[in-house]
């Protein structure tokens, strides 16, 4: 089992992505084997935030060459991750059959990001 800062290396900061983060978009750099799935519940362990999407693109690395000597960067992944901007509370039925709310708090941004609006 992979920990979330295995899969989720680094913030990806372009004026793009600055731009997305009203929106509640944050993107990331990941891991290249990373899924889907494993990248959702990376970020909600570490930024406890309710990730209600998540989209990514595989990218390869370009030929670069020093001198003589000529070799490819590293391939790399990364993932736009849209979080929920106004969580509710989730609701449930018990076992009696009233309605009971969950009391785990989620944030409405993520201030490790490096960047404030």
């Amino acid at each position: 089992m992979r920990t979330p800062e295995d899969i989720i290396l680094r913030p990806y900061i372009t004026e793009k992505t600055n731009l997305d983060i009203a929106a509640g978009k944050y993107t990331f750099i990941v891991d290249v084997n990373a899924t889907k799935a494993e990248i959702k519940q990376a970020a909600e362990r570490l930024f406890q935030v309710k990730v209600v999407q998540v989209n990514t693109s595989n990218y390869e690395g370009k030929l670069k060459r020093m001198g003589v000597h000529v070799g490819p960067r590293p391939d790399w992944k990364k993932a736009v991750i849209k979080i929920d901007l106004e969580p509710k509370p989730v609701t449930y039925l018990t076992k009696g059959g009233k309605a009971a709310a969950s009391n785990k708090k989620y944030k409405t941004s993520i201030e490790e990001y490096g960047v404030t609006q």
